[in-house]
C-alpha cells in the first residue's frame, strides 16, 4: 500500500477505536480539564445542583452523538452504569430528566466550546501539516432537513419548490475547518433562502477566525475575488473562479496547483 494511504488507513482505524471507547466519563474529564474548565465555567448558565448539571449533560450528549446507538435510553443506561461502577447509587432509567436537561443546554455554550477546542487543535498541529508554513483553512456549505414544527416554520420558511404543507424545513450550514488538523473552527447557520442567507454572507461572519497570511480554500460557488480583508489583515482565498498571487487557477473545483503566495 502507498505510504500516504497506509498512514491515512492507520489514522482512520485509530479514530474509530477512539470513538468506540469514548464514553460520557471521558468527555466529562475533558470538559473539567484545566485547559478547558475556565472556558466551560464562563459559559455555564445559572443552574441548581441536580443529578444532571450542564457539564454532565453535555458530556452525555457528546458521547450519545458518537455512539453507534444514539438513543437517549442508551445514553441514560451508560450514565447509570458509570454511576454504579463508581460506587454511587443507581437512578431512574427514565429518559425524561436527561431530555429536559439537554434542552436546557445553551447553544452559545456549545458554540463557544467548539471554537475554543478548534483553535486549540489548530494551534498545536505540527508545522509539517501546513502548506509551506502557511495554515490552510477550508470553507464549505450544505443543508440539513428539520422537523416540520410550528417553531421551525416561523424561523425557517419553506423552500419555494415545495408545496405548502409538504416536505421538511431546510437549514443552511456553513463550516470553517482547518485542513491540517481536521478541526472545526467555526460554523454558521441560516434559513435556506432569503436575503442575507447565502454562503458568501455567512462566510463574512466567520472571517474573524482567520489570521493574516492564512489560505482559505473554497469552491467555485464563492465570488471571484483575490482575497478577503478582515480585522486581522489579508486572507488569500483560492477557488476555481478566483485569481490569487502565486496560485494558478485550477481547471476544476477539485484540482489546483499552488505556488508560494506573494504580497
Amino acid at each position: 500500500m502507498h505510504a500516504i494511504r497506509n498512514a491515512r488507513a492507520q489514522q482512520s482505524r485509530m479514530l474509530n477505536r477512539a470513538v468506540r471507547t469514548t464514553d460520557a466519563h471521558a468527555f466529562f474529564n475533558l470538559l473539567t480539564d484545566a485547559s478547558t474548565l475556565d472556558q466551560v465555567e464562563v459559559q455555564l448558565p445559572m443552574h441548581r445542583e441536580r443529578l444532571l448539571p450542564p457539564t454532565e449533560t453535555l458530556a452525555m450528549f457528546l458521547a450519545q452523538v458518537l455512539s453507534a446507538d444514539r438513543s437517549c435510553q442508551h445514553a441514560v443506561n451508560r450514565f447509570i452504569a458509570g454511576r454504579v461502577a463508581g460506587g454511587l447509587s443507581a437512578c431512574s432509567t427514565a429518559t425524561i430528566a436527561y431530555c429536559r436537561a439537554r434542552k436546557r443546554l445553551p447553544e452559545q455554550m456549545v458554540h463557544h466550546l467548539v471554537r475554543h477546542t478548534g483553535r486549540a487543535m489548530a494551534a498545536s498541529m505540527p508545522a509539517t501539516w501546513t502548506w509551506r508554513g502557511q495554515p490552510v483553512r477550508l470553507v464549505d456549505g450544505s443543508t440539513v432537513s428539520m422537523p416540520d414544527t410550528a417553531e421551525n416554520q416561523a424561523l425557517y420558511p419553506q423552500p419555494r419548490t415545495q408545496q405548502p404543507g409538504l416536505g421538511f424545513r431546510l437549514c443552511r450550514v456553513l463550516v470553517l475547518m482547518c485542513l491540517g488538523s481536521g478541526a472545526l473552527l467555526d460554523a454558521a447557520t441560516s434559513p435556506y433562502h432569503g436575503k442575507g442567507n447565502d454562503e458568501q454572507t455567512l462566510l463574512r461572519g466567520l472571517l474573524d477566525n482567520l489570521n493574516t497570511g492564512e489560505i482559505l480554500v473554497g469552491d467555485a460557488f464563492f465570488p471571484a475575488i483575490s482575497c478577503w480583508r478582515n480585522s486581522g489583515g489579508v486572507v488569500w482565498m483560492a477557488c476555481s473562479s478566483s485569481t490569487v498571487p502565486g496560485v494558478a487557477a485550477p481547471t476544476s473545483d477539485a484540482v489546483a496547483t499552488l505556488g508560494r503566495a506573494t504580497t
